[in-house]
């Protein structure tokens, strides 16, 4: 079950920004293309949050069982430093061994978690661009997984940004 609901929201993911992609450049963008403007984006989306949150709400949780938005940030933060390593070929690249680093590091307060966000989202895009194209009609792998998650974690912010009665940056009228 869990793989088709993979598959349905990478595939649903990967058809926006394909179309968008599309219009931008007038023609259909290689898969590389796509996955790079895909995980690009919602990671970029994540920093303009992260950016934009008030500091004295980043230890805030709905409910004391889940994390807070800035524990958010770094559990995201893990996965993309996975990306990163795996696209190195990286031999012991392991989403799990990530969480337990970025748990290792105790980082706290909006600046240390914005910069160590920033600086792995900025990693996790070198890696993807510098794939040789033909590497993406082999496998996507690991990005699709990334990128469900990111955008899983994107959604949950959005609610977090709700709940405190704020409007997400994406969501505010355009200038």
């Amino acid at each position: 079950m869990r793989t088709w609901m993979v598959r349905t929201v990478c595939g649903g993911v990967m058809i926006a920004g394909l179309v968008v992609l599309a219009q931008q450049k007038g023609g259909p963008p290689t898969p590389a293309q796509s996955m790079i403007g895909n995980v690009t984006g919602v990671n970029n989306r994540l920093l303009e949050m992260a950016r934009d949150f008030p500091e004295d709400k980043y230890d805030f949780k709905p409910t004391p069982e889940v994390r807070s938005f800035g524990e958010v940030l770094l559990h995201v933060m893990a996965g993309n430093q996975y990306g990163a390593k795996a696209a190195r070929g990286v031999a012991d690249a392991n989403w799990g061994k990530e969480e337990q680093a970025v748990d290792a590091m105790k980082m706290h307060g909006k600046t240390q978690i914005v910069a160590a966000f920033e600086k792995a989202a900025n990693d996790a895009a070198e890696a993807l661009k510098a794939l040789p194209p033909e590497a993406f009609t082999k496998t996507l792998a690991p990005w699709p997984a990334v990128l469900e998650h990111n955008g899983e974690h994107y959604g949950q912010l959005v609610v977090y940004y709700r709940l405190n009665g704020l409007v997400p940056p994406a969501s505010r009228p355009k200038k």
